[in-house]
């Protein structure tokens, strides 16, 4: 058939290095009962992009791998967009929306003048939606609702985390929500999820048994997983977040299986939880046929209310400080 054309950004770094084999082998059988994986089925050609100083390693990284490197972005059916302006010490979060305006905003750009407008964006690089924000708004005759950012890795943090609790697999997990940011703001909810204890599908409330722990240390602990890596390996989560990419990716080509969930940061823009619009924010959303849709009707109580609250107001700060910067980048 004709290949799925797929670009990756930021293609020379470590998580791409991890993403690349991945996307490459078409090997992702982690999610039962998906065993089919987005790519295994075609013929693929890859996008890989980075910028001058990396070009050397990225063409060893292009050697390893023996595929294609396209010069142009056409056709493309994904884009993966891992790259971005990491913060430095003593950079301001100012000067770090600064620098990555101008990245996203050219990456917007390109995707609107040369991809598929059918083309699914997943935006990777930090502050990951923020930056997402900004590619779409600068990418207009895309959909804003083919771009989603990452927070992929959080839920699979968070399912984790309640696995380990209850020495239970994280495929015995299901229906965590990440709302929010993908920052410390983030809000891991887990009042609507379900574990399989024993052969019993129960609420993870009721599995556990400890709601100070579920609201206390568990939130924390997702919310500062990454640090967390970095401070023990000197690195990023690099190996977990080219995972997460994947399984992102696959709900999105394949969609989310029957009775499951997953989250997601998409455009805010009709949802009926009271989030503000025209934020990119992560929801608990279903896929079908490639088409994502908020999961409706859940109940938030208090809790969760102000949690999600001030997420979204990081983030509407975070926009209204890109959005200063976009007319100038």
């Amino acid at each position: 058939g004709e290949p799925i054309r797929v670009l990756v950004t930021g293609a020379a770094g470590q998580i791409a290095y991890s993403l690349l084999y991945s996307i490459a082998k078409g090997d992702n059988r982690l999610h039962p009962p998906c065993t089919k994986t987005f790519l295994s089925l075609q013929p693929l050609v890859l996008v890989l992009l980075d910028i001058t100083p990396m070009m050397t390693v990225l063409e060893g990284v292009v050697m390893e791998l023996q595929d294609f490197f396209l010069p142009l972005l056409r056709d493309l059916d994904i884009a993966i967009l891992v790259g971005s302006m990491p913060r430095r010490e003593g950079m301001e979060r100012k000067d770090l929306l600064k620098a990555n305006v101008k990245i996203f905003k050219s990456q917007g750009a390109a995707l609107d003048k040369y991809a598929k407008k059918s083309v699914k964006v997943v935006v990777v690089g930090n502050p990951a939606n923020t930056n997402c924000l900004i590619a779409s708004k600068s990418a207009p005759s895309i959909p804003k609702e083919n771009f989603s950012c990452l927070t992929r890795l959080d839920h699979n943090r968070a399912k984790s985390q309640i696995a380990l609790k209850l020495g239970v697999t994280a495929n015995d997990v299901k229906n965590v929500i990440i709302w929010g940011n993908h920052s410390s703001t983030q809000y891991p909810d887990v009042n609507h999820a379900k574990v399989n204890v024993k052969g019993k599908e129960v609420g993870v409330y009721e599995a556990i048994k400890d709601d100070s722990w579920l609201k206390g240390d568990f939130i924390l602990t997702v919310q500062q997983r990454g640090a967390a890596v970095i401070k023990a390996r000197k690195l990023s989560s690099a190996m977990s977040a080219a995972k997460a990419i994947c399984d992102h990716v696959r709900d999105i080509w394949f969609g989310t299986p029957a009775g499951e969930f997953v989250s997601m940061g998409v455009i805010s823009d009709g949802n009926s939880y009271g989030v503000p619009e025209d934020l990119l924010y992560s929801f608990p959303v279903v896929i079908k046929d490639k088409t994502w849709k908020f999961v409706e009707g859940l109940p938030i109580n208090d809790f969760s209310r102000e949690k999600m609250d001030l997420t979204a107001k990081e983030l509407t700060e975070e926009k209204e400080t890109a959005v200063e910067f976009l007319s100038s980048a």
